[in-house]
């Protein structure tokens, strides 16, 4: 399968206009005229938020879209129809509409468009998991959904319960056993010169929080607690697409669930790197699963790791919807993950890992707690600490991205509700620069 067809729509850039109904220009009004839709093209917030916008202005998406771009550089158009794309995406079955794009520069914008077009792929691709309700993607049929990746060149290989057991992953095993389905550990890799970078996804199909059970209010959104997974699938499939590599992808994929075999808070767990855990809350789940991922992941001898998680609360009480959380142990790396997501226009805010909050997790019974008890707690930063210490001397950032996986309300590049496929365009944006 062609990139262009891996996209909601049929791209075309042309320096002549090819007469579409609906037209988006920067000197119209939204309204109709006689030849059909107007739509102002607004750039006060970037290209790719104008071209977002003037699709979802569409009043017949079917007929497609026209821009207008006049003299904008090459970059910009390149932004404003990958704005156009992202927002046309549907989790419902719909044709392919056109979007045409009026440019002086359409020769160089096609021949740059490939590689626009393969993050937006990964893009999609993630967000087409993270849609789906966890009855249908179980951890396995997860896992089956991955092996789509082989046609494109991605190699793949699976850890099942028997052999994470067999081979001490005990903390993912744990977290993952009184589900039906998995747990499961999947490495995806694509071959290239020198060390891969590697990338870390949390993927909790479903997290009930286990025998600390979340409230009802609110829980349906658990389905999406395997966005990080999925971000990290999306931008293994952009590099794919692109020729780009070494990268692996290290996913953790499971069901935090309830029943008699259910780990419980006051367990001590020993995680694959031999260090025990104690369990305090079992709706801290997703850093107990990273905990044996990122020490896998460390196996493969990486020049860095970047873990992708939804992972606190706490970090949305911190940054809202608006941004992610960064944390990590190298400053080469932060500033590169930080001009990665400038880049792709997903926006971080740097965060703490003070030495209090490594001191929290000292336990009486375990080399280490999995989180600690009460409320008001910089949990966000706590998670941090305790994942720091499974990533070892790696250079390693982590990405807490709750808040951010799905669009709170209605904006540019997702309508409300809708995953918007966070991290696989910084990570793709990364890869070149990592």
């Amino acid at each position: 399968m062609s990139i262009a067809e891996l996209l909601p729509v049929t791209v075309r850039f042309d320096t002549a206009s090819a007469g579409l109904s609906a037209r988006a220009c920067q000197d119209q009004t939204d309204g109709w005229d006689a030849e059909g839709q107007t739509i102002h093209l607004d750039l006060r917030r970037g290209e790719t938020a104008a071209g977002a916008r003037a699709w979802a202005a569409l009043a017949e998406p079917a007929r497609g879209l026209e821009l207008c771009t006049y003299n904008m550089p090459p970059d910009d158009v390149l932004l404003l129809a990958a704005g156009a794309v992202l927002r046309a995406w549907s989790h419902k079955p719909a044709p392919r509409a056109p979007l045409h794009v009026v440019t002086p520069f359409a020769e160089p914008v096609r021949a740059a468009w490939p590689r626009m077009a393969a993050a937006l792929a990964g893009n999609l691709l993630a967000r087409e998991l993270v849609v789906q309700p966890a009855n249908l993607l179980t951890p396995a049929v997860f896992v089956e959904q991955l092996g789509r990746l082989e046609r494109h060149g991605v190699a793949m290989q699976v850890l099942g319960p028997k052999r994470l057991l067999r081979e001490g992953y005990g903390a993912l095993s744990a977290v993952g056993r009184a589900a039906q389905s998995g747990p499961y550990l999947v490495t995806l890799s694509l071959p290239g010169e020198g060390a891969p970078l590697a990338f870390v996804g949390k993927g909790m199909c479903f997290d009930t929080g286990g025998i600390s059970i979340k409230p009802a209010g609110g829980m349906e959104a658990m389905r999406a607690d395997m966005a990080g997974a999925a971000a990290c699938a999306g931008a293994m499939l952009a590099a794919a697409l692109r020729g780009a590599g070494p990268v692996v992808a290290v996913l953790a994929i499971a069901e935090n669930s309830t029943g008699g075999d259910a780990y419980r808070p006051g367990d001590v767990l020993r995680s694959a790197s031999g260090r025990s855990i104690e369990v305090v809350d079992t709706d801290a789940e997703g850093r107990l699963a990273l905990a044996d991922a990122l020490h896998h992941a460390r196996g493969l001898k990486p020049r860095a790791i970047v873990d992708v998680a939804t992972l606190t609360g706490s970090i949305v009480t911190a940054l809202g919807h608006h941004r992610a959380g960064l944390f990590g142990n190298d400053d080469a790396l932060r500033d590169a993950v930080l001009k990665a997501s400038r880049m792709a226009h997903e926006k971080l805010w740097p965060m703490p890992i003070g030495a209090r909050h490594r001191e929290d997790l000292d336990s009486d019974i375990a080399d280490i707690k999995q989180c600690t008890s009460g409320r008001l707690q910089p949990d966000a930063c706590h998670a941090a600490a305790f994942l720091r210490e499974f990533a070892g001397d790696v250079p390693w950032a982590h990405l807490d991205i709750a808040g951010v996986e799905l669009a709170e309300e209605d904006e540019p590049l997702a309508a409300k509700g809708m995953p918007t496929g966070f991290g696989v365009r910084l990570l793709d944006a990364l890869l070149d620069s990592a």
